[in-house]
């Protein structure tokens, strides 16, 4: 797949980059040149190939999942500037 000067353009365009026309070229070679990368990676067989999250083998650091309030009600709403029974009380803006 290769890309030609209108679709540099149009993708210039769409992540919002100020691209003038003598850039054109050089980033549309620059753009066919990832595209061909990413063509030669799609060439590489990677049947069997366990998905990986490092280099080394690791497993992931985990918490118990708990459901606690955290016991700090009292110092969440201490700078509220009104609160009743732990919840923020705000003026009415809705009639």
């Amino acid at each position: 797949m290769s890309v030609d000067a209108t679709t540099v353009r149009r993708i210039a365009h769409l992540a919002r980059i100020a691209v003038t026309e003598a850039e054109v070229p050089d980033l549309q070679g620059e753009l066919n040149a990832m595209l061909a990368f990413v063509e030669q990676l799609s060439e590489v067989n990677v049947e069997g190939v366990e998905p990986m999250t490092s280099v080394t083998p690791m497993a992931m650091k985990k918490r118990p999942d708990v459901v606690d309030d955290g016991d700090i009600a009292d110092e969440v709403v201490r700078n509220a500037p009104d609160a009743l029974n732990h919840f923020f009380l705000v003026p009415k803006v809705v009639e």
